[in-house]
């Protein structure tokens, strides 16, 4: 039954993810970078995503963090999803609607968050790295996950992945959402 909840997570998450490259409205920060290196390499979203994924894992080692199956899939369900959701997803014209599904991406995004964690079965990368990172450094969560998202939304920016108001209303809007969604769930 975990395995269910970590796949419908993973797999929810990957299709927000190309739900907000559809919308054209902006990204969350990891998405501004793994956009941005696509951008820039020749990569799908998908694959650039899971390439940061396995370098963050690779930062795993000296933090002494541990991988579990979820980790794993995490890094290859995600990438398989986004990408093929973006073959699936026409890019909408009009303005209402990039707008309902931009929202609609974030609110996907925090229960399909919710579900991964959820099912306990290993952090994703990225979260991996901000925990580890706690721990070894004694930073507050605070400090370090918003170090690391400044950090990765600046790179991509850089790059040219695409900053605007779904980035903001992410940044403002997932945090609650999945308080939200944790108290829903039974």
């Amino acid at each position: 039954m975990r395995g269910i909840v970590l796949l419908a997570g993973l797999t929810g998450y990957g299709t927000s993810m190309a739900m907000m490259v559809r919308a054209g409205l902006g990204l969350d920060p990891w998405d501004v970078f793994h956009q941005g290196l696509a951008l820039r390499t020749g990569m799908t979203i998908g694959v650039a995503s899971a390439v940061v994924g396995v370098a963050v894992l690779l930062a795993w080692i000296p933090l002494r963090n541990r991988p579990g199956i979820g980790t794993v899939a995490n890094v290859v369900v995600i990438a398989v999803t986004v990408d093929a959701v973006l073959v699936l997803l026409p890019a909408p014209q009009s303005m209402p609607v990039r707008v309902c599904l931009m929202l609609g991406a974030v609110m996907l995004n925090a229960v399909s968050t919710v579900l991964y964690i959820g099912a306990g079965l290993g952090p994703g990368p990225r979260d991996g790295l901000m925990t580890g990172l706690v721990v070894r450094t004694g930073r507050s969560v605070r400090l370090v996950r918003t170090t690391i998202e400044v950090t990765v939304l600046t790179a991509g920016w850089l790059l040219g992945g695409t900053v605007g108001v779904g980035t903001v209303v992410y940044a403002l809007g997932i945090g609650p959402l999945v308080q939200l969604v944790v108290r829903l769930t039974p």
